[in-house]
C-alpha cells in the first residue's frame, strides 16, 4: 500500500526537476521551431538569461499555430520583440542566426 503511494510523489517530484534549458527547448519547439535549433538555442539561452527572461520565453509557447517546419528563425524573432526586452532580443538574434548556421 504504502509503495502504491509512493510512486505517485516520486513521479510529481521527478516532473517539478526539469531543468531550465529542458523548459526552454520545450517552450521553443512548441513555438514552431525545429528540434534540432530549439534545443541549440536553448544551450546558449540558458547561460545568457535569467531565470526571470527565461519564464517569459516560455510564454512563447502560445504564439503556436504553424508547423515547424514553416517557422523561420527571422519569424520566431519578430515574435520575440513582442516581449520588450532588448535583452532577450539580443540574445535570440544571436543564438539563432548561429544555431541556424551550425544545422
Amino acid at each position: 500500500m504504502k509503495a502504491a503511494l509512493l510512486v505517485p510523489v516520486v513521479a510529481l517530484a521527478l516532473a517539478g526537476c526539469a531543468t531550465p534549458e529542458t523548459r526552454i527547448r520545450t517552450a521553443l519547439t512548441d513555438a514552431g521551431l525545429s528540434k534540432p535549433i530549439a534545443g541549440c538555442m536553448a544551450d546558449r539561452m540558458v547561460d545568457r538569461l535569467s531565470l526571470f527572461q527565461l519564464n517569459k520565453l516560455n510564454g512563447l509557447k502560445k504564439l503556436q499555430g504553424k508547423k515547424a517546419s514553416q517557422i523561420t528563425i527571422e519569424e520566431f524573432v519578430k515574435r520575440t520583440k513582442a516581449l520588450q526586452d532588448p535583452e532577450i532580443l539580443g540574445v535570440v538574434s544571436s543564438s539563432g542566426v548561429i544555431c541556424a548556421i551550425k544545422s
